[in-house]
């Protein structure tokens, strides 16, 4: 094999350039390859490139400042060499930046060298334009630290960004804070990065608008949290979007807990409900400025005065600023002040009338007096022919109830006999006429249990045409004029129809058959000159309902009679006297009010102002008519009337139920602390005794929280009827109630229950099986539990004091015991009738019957039961008389009383053969 000659070659410097040039672009790898090139082009024929011009700029197009400079610039000394001889990359790069509208700056090559646009020169300041072709280290030293680590990780081809970036500049030969928004990009030439470019947003200016901005904000904040106003704003969603430090010092909420929440969440329903007529003027753009009250931290509603600032974008509001001042202070002043001008003004007047006007003001006092004690006489015998027929409703409703129920009864043990079934559905129809008649008298004693809803008059009355038409006649003609825009009203529709059916039928007899009954509903506002002078009226928004007739009218003598019960103008037989009273004590009761106007031969106008509700009308729900069901829950009966008890327990045997009877609520509560499983408890309101229904029902629930509550009354008192109105949640059946309706009510609140059972977190079990009544089987007697109580031992506490009882009973709870608790020895002969008791503490000295002889008592009804005397007289000689009684002495502390307790408890070992052999004496 031949070996290969080393040829050493000269070049002139202009090759040797060339060589150079053609390295640097990056398209030959080392001189060789530049020559061997060269060489094949010769051999085959080609004809070389021609030589490139270093000093060409042609390729860069731009008008710009920083163009013309870098077209104009020697290149040669700097590292990145000759213009004409940059790679494509590095002038296509140079062409983007000098032509861009952003600054833009390149920093190309290991030796970071800057090219720059006009739009960056302005950044570069006093530095340009020495910064065009400098190095980055060279231009900015005082931020290399922050370029170097940019840098670096551009080379290594990663985009990176800084937004908001602050840096100290010397650009004016003085350190200058100023910050960027800065986006670097690397650019790569022949595989490699050859540089990054830098996008550079100068938002010095943006910022330092931002931050005073801000610090406006701070100082407006710090101004409005130093003021002793309540300072917000609330946006169109009436969400609170700004609130002051203030909030926390009136209502409790800290500033940053109310902002994003809703007024009617941060101001409570009631104030959002006072506000709400101010806050839409102020939503349309009226300035509200108004005096009123506004709840406080510490529970008493505050006077304040309320500024309402509406807000506009666009021609439109988008909220509104409140500005709350606490004037409590000045309206207190101004009220002490007013209470003394008036004191001094009336004291000089009437000194000054004293003489003058002494004959006149004698006489004008004692018509006032006179005036006066005539209201309150009238006033006061409503009242009390109020509360007397609310009392004779009760008593009545039960009477009803009794014959009611057993009618019903009856009616199921005559089937087939025709005659007898006849007979008592016309006893049922005169049940039927005595319990409206009691409804007559509840509805003007104002006892009535109302369910107010939001009702469209209008259509309620359009609703009754018909009806009204067949009641009237047909000699009568019926107009009826509604005004536009009518407001919905807050009433008992039921009790509205009936009200309206009763004047109906009262001027159809003034008209003795023939003229014309008017109806006209309208909008109505009673202000406080016309509440001052008429009893009970409030000033407000109503819709007045208003009947009128062409009768013969009456005299101002039967007028002040009207509103009576049992008084009418009709001829014997032909009426009760009670359609005026019941119209008379409903719309009181609901809030409204009743004005009558007459003359004789000219007719008579009755007119009733019911209260407005700003809330949509409620939608009527249909009630479920199908078969009659009962079902087989143990239902507790609560009643104090003997009979109407035994009625209500054959009723509900009938309908399946098991039953379990109280007579009052204490004895009650007595049944439910015995253990024995309870589904339902269906007690009257009205009972004698110091606990009363509500309370059994909350303690009920307390210890039976599945527990259905039902209750019953022929009038409701102010227990569970607020207003006129159904407490929230509370279920009620009036008296006299039918099978049907005793049936329907039992199964739609058990369903309530369980409904509850289903949304809370405890579930409730299901609830036995409904079955038809016609397939009920026999019900289970509940008269006694079968089994033997598990422990703990159940202790009946009898104590007159009620401190000493409720420290006991929390002694006797704390060592494991299930207490009752009774305040007199007729309460405990209660309890041991109905639960079954094994310890019976008990003070030797009780107000009706002394401690031995309840405990003889006791022994008599539960032999095996347990007795230890509470005194403080060891020595009590009565006390001695009871067998097996332990005293214990007063005072005592718990391991004390724990003791006396175990050592007669029939638990004990050293008593339960004692104990089951008592049981089985008695038995036998």
């Amino acid at each position: 094999m031949a070996s290969r000659q080393t040829r050493n070659v000269s070049l002139t410097p202009e090759l040797d350039q060339y060589i150079d040039d053609q390295l640097a672009i990056g398209e030959y790898g080392n001189a060789s390859e530049v020559v061997r090139t060269a060489i094949k082009l010769l051999r085959d024929g080609g004809t070389p490139a021609a030589p490139v011009d270093p000093t060409d700029h042609g390729w860069l197009i731009g008008t710009s400042a920083c163009a013309r400079i870098i077209r104009n610039m020697d290149w040669s000394l700097n590292p990145l060499g000759p213009i004409g001889l940059w790679s494509p990359e590095l002038k296509t790069t140079v062409s983007n930046v000098v032509n861009s509208p952003v600054p833009k700056v390149l920093m190309w090559g290991p030796d970071h060298v800057m090219i720059y646009n006009d739009n960056y020169s302005l950044i570069a300041g006093a530095n340009h334009p020495a910064a065009l072709g400098g190095t980055v280290p060279g231009i900015w030293p005082e931020i290399w630290d922050f370029n170097r680590k940019v840098l670096e990780a551009g080379f290594r081809g990663e985009t990176m960004s800084a937004l908001e970036q602050t840096l100290v500049l010397n650009r004016n030969g003085t350190p200058e804070e100023m910050v960027f928004d800065l986006f670097y990009t690397p650019v790569h030439e022949g595989g490699k990065v050859g540089g990054v470019l830098c996008t550079v947003v100068d938002i010095t200016e943006r910022v330092e608008v931002r931050r005073r901005a801000e610090h406006r904000e701070y100082e407006l904040r710090t101004i409005a949290d130093a003021l002793p106003v309540l300072i917000s704003y609330i946006d169109s969603d009436l969400t609170y979007r700004f609130a002051n430090r203030f909030y926390e010092n009136w209502l409790g909420v800290r500033a940053e807990d109310v902002v994003g929440r809703s007024v009617r969440e941060i101001v409570g329903e009631e104030t959002f409900a006072e506000r709400r007529p101010l806050i839409e003027r102020a939503l349309k753009g009226e300035t509200v400025i108004a005096d009123t009250t506004m709840p406080h931290q510490d529970g008493v509603k505050r006077a304040c005065e309320v500024h309402y600032l509406p807000r506009e974008q666009d021609g439109r509001v988008i909220g509104f600023h409140v500005l709350v001042f606490d004037i409590q202070d000045r309206v207190d002043r101004e009220a002490d002040l007013a209470r003394q001008v008036r004191h001094r003004t009336r004291a000089e007047q009437q000194l000054r009338q004293l003489n003058e006007t002494l004959e006149a003001r004698v006489i004008e006092e004692i018509a006032e007096r006179r005036h006066a004690e005539a209201v309150l006489i009238q006033s006061q015998k409503m009242e009390t022919v109020g509360k007397l027929t609310g009392g004779v409703a009760h008593d009545f409703n039960n009477l009803l109830q009794v014959v009611s129920g057993n009618l019903q009864l009856l009616a199921k043990d005559v089937a087939g006999n025709d005659r007898a079934e006849a007979r008592v559905a016309n006893a049922l129809s005169g049940v039927s006429r005595g319990a409206k008649l009691a409804a007559q008298l509840l509805a003007f004693g104002r006892r009535q249990a109302l369910e107010p809803r939001v009702v469209n008059s209008t259509r309620l009355v359009r609703d009754m045409d018909d009806m009204l038409r067949r009641a009237i006649g047909e000699g009568i003609e019926v107009e009826t004029i509604v005004a536009g825009g009518l407001w919905n009203s807050f009433i008992d529709p039921a009790q509205l129809e009936n009200a309206l059916l009763n004047l109906a039928i009262n001027a159809r007899d003034a008209m003795e058959g023939t003229g014309k009954l008017t109806i006209e509903l309208g909008n109505a506002s009673l202000d406080d000159a016309y509440a001052r002078t008429h009893a009970e009226v409030t000033p407000g928004q109503y819709v007045m309902l208003a009947v009128s007739d062409t009768g013969s009218g009456m005299t101002a003598e039967v007028l002040e009679k009207v509103f009576e019960p049992f008084f009418s103008t009709k001829s014997e037989g032909k009426g009760s006297g009670l359609g005026l009273s019941m119209v008379y004590g409903f719309v009181k009761q609901s809030g409204g009010h009743v004005k009558i106007y007459s003359e004789p031969g000219e007719g008579t106008t009755v007119k009733l102002y019911l209260p407005r509700s700003t809330a949509p009308e409620d939608v009527e729900v249909m009630v479920d008519s199908g078969p009659i069901v009962g079902g087989t829950e143990t239902v507790l009966v609560v009643e104090d009337d003997d009979e109407v008890r035994a009625t209500a327990i054959e009723l509900l045997t009938d309908l399946g139920y098991r039953v379990l009877k109280a007579v009052d609520a204490t004895n009650a509560l007595s049944v439910i602390e015995s253990g024995i499983p309870i589904d339902i408890i269906f007690t009257d309101v009205v009972m004698p005794g110091r606990l009363k229904s509500p309370e059994l029902a909350r303690m009920a629930r307390e210890r039976l929280p599945h527990v259905a509550v039902l209750f019953t009354s022929g009038y409701t008192e102010n227990s569970i009827v607020h207003g006129g109105r159904l407490d929230p949640g509370v279920e009620l059946l009036s008296k006299p109630y039918t099978r049907e309706q005793l049936a329907r009510r039992l199964r739609h609140v058990v369903a309530n229950q369980q409904q509850r059972g289903v949304a809370g977190t405890r579930p409730i079990e299901a609830a036995p099986p409904i079955l038809p009544v016609e397939g009920v089987p026999a019900p289970v007697p509940a008269t006694r539990v079968a089994a033997r109580p598990v422990a703990p031992a159940t202790v009946l506490l009898v104590e007159d004091d009620d401190l000493i009882r409720a420290s006991t009973s929390d002694m006797l709870q704390e060592a494991g015991y299930l207490v009752i608790d009774a305040g007199s020895a007729e309460d405990a002969l209660v309890a041991l009738q109905t639960t079954g008791i094994d310890v019976l503490v008990s003070d030797v000295n009780l107000p009706s019957m002394n401690g031995p002889e309840l405990a003889e008592r006791a022994r008599a009804i539960r032999p095996s039961i347990g007795v230890v005397f509470a005194t403080g007289d060891r020595h009590a000689p009565a006390a001695g008389a009871v067998d097996g009684a332990v005293i214990l002495a007063k005072p005592y502390d718990g391991a004390q009383l724990g003791q006396a307790v175990a050592q007669v408890s029939p638990r004990s070992p050293a008593r339960t053969a004692r104990a089951d052999d008592a049981e089985e004496a008695l038995a036998e």
